[in-house]
């Protein structure tokens, strides 16, 4: 599965929306149940799907969707 199909996967499980799409310059401003507390259980939800661990400051300066895929990657070797 290709690593945007599984990111989608979890952000429609975390925000209970079947109907997200993401896209690169995807924001916290674009989804109206992503605030701080949604956004610590995206982390989690992400790591334990990927087998990836964040560090708390790589946690804080995403700045977009495509800013967190591509750090994804590069946990990935990808």
């Amino acid at each position: 599965m290709a690593i945007t199909e599984k990111l989608t996967q979890v952000f429609r499980e975390v925000f209970d929306d079947n109907t997200l799409v993401l896209t690169d310059e995807m924001t916290a401003d674009d989804v109206d149940a992503w605030d701080s507390l949604s956004h610590v259980n995206l982390m989690i939800a992400i790591e334990i799907a990927f087998g990836i661990e964040f560090k708390q400051n790589e946690i804080q300066s995403f700045a977009n969707v495509g800013e967190l895929r591509q750090s994804i990657e590069e946990k990935l070797g990808k």
